[in-house]
């Protein structure tokens, strides 16, 4: 976001309250007609003219038809340079909002692609890794417990490949058809993503 640039004629007006406030413009004092400020500050007539304007509407001077502005006050001086100091706070701060959203953004978008790149990796492991097991803890009840793997019909009921059985903390590896499988026993077994429901509904369907 572009930073916002006073108008020339409002930093004239700024620096003439600022000579007024440290002292070298004394209250009672005329400032210099606008065809001599034109020349010292390096602007247009009507440049000069809108920041005497400035500064009187703020009650910094006032005109007088034909001699020009008197100082009136050089603490409106100051609230008016008070005022410029919190606006360009503001402008400081929304300006470090900006580039704080900004980077936030980025480091979103960083994210975002490491998090795309992670599914993708997972994805490829999956693909390419087709025997890494899935495993079900039996521990409900279940009328198909104390029936071996052949009576089971495992493989045809759940299309999937029986590779381990955790029985009493021993672990059979590659049962048999005449493996028993009880309640509370792991299975571990190979297949795709439905595996896992597969053989659930093979014991509690």
């Amino acid at each position: 976001m572009p930073t916002i640039k006073q108008p020339r004629y409002r930093r004239i007006a700024l620096r003439i309250a600022e000579q007024i406030s440290n002292g070298q413009l004394q209250v009672g004092k005329k400032i210099h007609a606008r065809s001599t400020l034109a020349t010292n500050y390096g602007v247009s007539s009507e440049t000069a003219r809108r920041s005497i304007s400035i500064l009187e509407d703020l009650g910094i001077v006032e005109t007088h038809h034909g001699s020009g502005a008197i100082i009136i006050s050089r603490e409106k001086a100051q609230e008016f340079i008070n005022s410029e100091s919190d606006a360009q706070n503001l402008q400081n701060l929304q300006t470090d909002l900006v580039k704080q959203i900004a980077n936030q953004e980025a480091g979103l978008e960083t994210l975002t692609q490491s998090l795309n790149a992670f599914i993708e990796q997972t994805q490829y492991y999956k693909e390419h890794n087709p025997f890494r097991p899935y495993e079900l803890k039996l521990n409900n009840d279940s009328p198909m417990f104390d029936k071996t793997v052949s009576e089971l019909n495992f493989w045809h009921q759940t299309g999937t490949t029986l590779v381990g059985i955790l029985h009493e903390n021993r672990l059979t590896l590659s049962p048999g058809p005449y493996a028993k499988i009880e309640k509370d026993d792991t299975l571990y077994f190979v297949g795709n993503e439905l595996s896992v429901q597969n053989v659930y509904n093979l014991f509690y369907e």
